[in-house]
């Protein structure tokens, strides 16, 4: 793939980078010379301790550190970072700003319907009320809150009284079905639940009570349920059904003081939240995560990656389904605003997001390489439409975001805005690799590897792939960084957890992403490598593919699997091609011939689909990411576990039994 140098930041805009300050005081205390960003890379996995020491201080943690920063470095797992720390991540999240606690902490839209604003003094004000109700309701350390919301500002507030009290939390997102919330909450028992009696979609309210009293049935460990009216008096907010300890939320908090928090400080891994795998294949896997991990990683990301400062004003659509929720609350912590966004974000003709991001004066966008993909693919051009003077940042994820995307971007949103392309994952609430506002964007690259994160491209064999040779490989990581995770919950000897990591090289993360490192030190991610198509035995990333079909105006969206071929045997496979074209549009044998002559001219002979079929829609789990496993099971005739993951399972009714696959 040929690549251009699409923005560079000024020398004024590098200078002025908190990642050049954060390198020029390593200089200055450890007496090295980084004179580029390669270098303090190099550096901070190097030298792991002294990098991790300098990011709790530049971050300001505030806790107690001790000495030791890391017990057991070479083993993976089994490294333990500030065994000595105390701390607690509400705190650090809450204590940071008393100057102007009248200003912004969370700013709210819900679609069309609702906005709301939480100062810093009201956030804290009911995240000390949420705190104390837990405490009298016998709620401790490692007891679970789970939480079936929007993202609402009272979804943070629960979520930070429980971390006040070293809880540990859950969070689903409304849209999910009864039985995908009790594959993940049945099997880590919260005691208290909160909610909604529903949300908004598309303009229209979407009642959730009657789906929140069967859940509530069939969590037996459930003791308190609190219930947030969303909708107002719409469905009769205030006349939810029979619930085991149901409550309003004012009636859950109205008996407590809005004072002084008692926090409690605990060791740095105590564990702060619970994600979930995708649960495509199989009931999904529950991560767990701890509080200083989760809070040095973030406060690394925001503060050095994405430059994200006091008064700034974060955003990233999300569910509380995705772990770029926990990841966007971490901002206050770098003493940002957050603003929130729940429902559609194609409200109001795909302007919604852009409405707010003027309005609220946005410094940082993040979205779905989707959402940036089908903007493009409806031509809106906000900077046409939209003063954007203070969006300094744009972050994207979910999927590769591809080299056209990168160019919509500059055309047709800002032209003077780091576009950083970041991808890890629920795995490690986190980043391997990201942006960096004191470097330049190459078209179509991910911009650099994480600070600490010792990011490689292996081969089949495990031998580190050198940057720059356009080979592509395994992306790992090859020492221990602090938001791994501490385990998965009711896999007491870890089996699960090394399976999933570190079976395929030993004592080295292996993430199951397909890579290059670029001769820039940025990163082009390729697919996942469990979906990788091997025809006739050439590695071929499903991303390559989209890139080059997606740029068709008729295509809106597509998936690619490899078909065992011939079948019934083993060893190889063809690539077939599932397209979603634009309404009214049928698929005939020219387009299927000009999207096979478009593939060929831009990539290789071997990338091209022996099979073009035209489907409906795309299959994708809750968090909006295509399933490419799911459907090749379904075209394989083998069963699809666990279809509540998915966002529209009836769809995968399209792929099956198809005729065009049998010859």
């Amino acid at each position: 793939m040929t690549t251009s140098r699409l923005w560079e930041p000024s020398p004024a805009r590098i200078a002025a980078a908190q990642v050049t300050a954060f390198a020029r005081r390593v200089e200055a205390r450890h007496g090295v010379h980084l004179p580029d960003y390669e270098s303090l890379w190099r550096w901070s996995i190097d030298k792991r301790e002294a990098f991790w020491r300098e990011v709790w201080d530049d971050g300001g943690v505030i806790g107690t550190r001790g000495e030791r920063v890391l017990v057991d470095g070479d083993r993976m797992p089994g490294a333990q970072w500030f065994p000595d720390a105390k701390l607690n991540y509400a705190r650090n999240l809450l204590e940071r700003r008393r100057a102007d606690d009248s200003g912004d902490a969370l700013v709210f839209w819900g679609e069309d319907k609702v906005r709301r604003r939480l100062s810093h003094a009201e956030l804290r004000q009911g995240v000390a009320r949420v705190a104390a109700a837990l405490s009298a309701h016998g709620l401790a350390a490692g007891d679970r809150v789970a939480a079936y919301m929007p993202n609402l500002p009272e979804t943070i507030v629960a979520f930070l009284g429980a971390a006040a009290k070293g809880c540990i939390f859950s969070s689903c997102s409304p849209d999910f079905g009864v039985q995908g919330v009790i594959d993940r909450f049945g099997q880590i028992a919260p005691r208290v639940l909160f909610t909604v009696d529903g949300y908004w979609y598309n303009g229209k309210p979407i009642a959730i009570l009657d789906k929140v009293a069967e859940i509530v049935e069939r969590l037996p460990t459930v003791e308190r349920v609190v219930v947030v009216p969303y909708l107002g008096d719409v469905g009769g907010a205030n006349e939810f059904p029979p619930l085991r300890g149901g409550s309003t939320w004012e009636a859950f908090v109205a008996p407590f003081d809005a004072g002084a928090i008692a926090y409690a400080e605990l060791p740095f891994g105590h564990p702060l939240y619970i994600l979930y795998s995708s649960g495509t294949t199989g009931v999904p896997k529950c991560i767990v995560h701890g509080a200083g991990g989760a809070l040095l990683q973030h406060l690394k990301e925001h503060r050095l990656h994405g430059d994200v400062r006091p008064g700034d004003r974060l955003f990233y659509f999300t569910t509380c389904g995705w772990m770029m929720w926990n990841w966007l609350v971490s901002g206050l912590a770098s003493q940002a605003t957050l603003l929130l966004f729940d429902g559609s974000p194609f409200t109001m003709h795909g302007r919604v997001l852009w409405e707010l991001a003027e309005a609220e004066r946005m410094t940082h966008f993040g979205t779905s390489a989707k959402y940036i993909d089908s903007l493009r693919k409806v031509a809106l051009v906000p900077v046409k439409d939209y003063a954007l003077p203070a969006l300094r940042a744009v972050f994207s994820t979910g999927s590769p975001l591809a080299p056209e995307s990168f160019d919509y971007v500059y055309e047709a949103v800002k032209h003077d805005v780091c576009l950083s392309s970041i991808s890890g994952g629920t795995d490690i609430v986190s980043c391997f690799v990201l942006g960096n506002p004191a470097l330049p964007v190459w078209r179509g690259e991910i911009q650099c590897r994480g600070l600490g994160m010792a990011v490689e491209a292996f081969d089949e064999d495990g031998a580190a792939i050198p940057p720059g040779t356009g080979r592509r490989g395994e992306l790992v990581c090859t020492k221990a960084f602090p938001s791994m995770p501490i385990g998965f919950w009711n896999d007491p000897d870890g089996a699960k957890y090394r399976a999933a990591y570190f079976e395929r090289f030993p004592n080295v993360w292996c993430h199951g992403d397909y890579i290059e490192v670029t001769g820039h030190g940025g990163v082009i991610i390729y697919g996942r490598s469990d979906a990788t198509l091997n025809p006739g035995g050439v590695r071929i990333g499903t991303a390559e593919i989209y890139r080059q079909v997606e740029q068709l105006d008729e295509v809106v969206e597509s998936l690619v699997i490899g078909q065992d071929w011939p079948p019934g045997e083993t060893g190889d496979v063809r690539v077939v091609l599932f397209v979603k074209l634009r309404e009214g549009l049928v698929l005939d044998d020219a387009l299927i011939e000009r999207i096979q002559r478009h593939i060929r001219t831009n990539t290789t002979p071997r990338h091209v689909p022996a099979r073009v079929l035209q489907v409906d829609d795309i299959p994708r789990t809750k968090s909006g990411k295509i399933v490419e496993l799911a459907v090749r099971n379904i075209v394989h005739g083998r069963e699809v576990r666990n279809r509540e993951a998915l966002a529209n399972p009836e769809v995968l009714e399209q792929f099956r039994d198809r005729e065009e696959l049998k010859t």
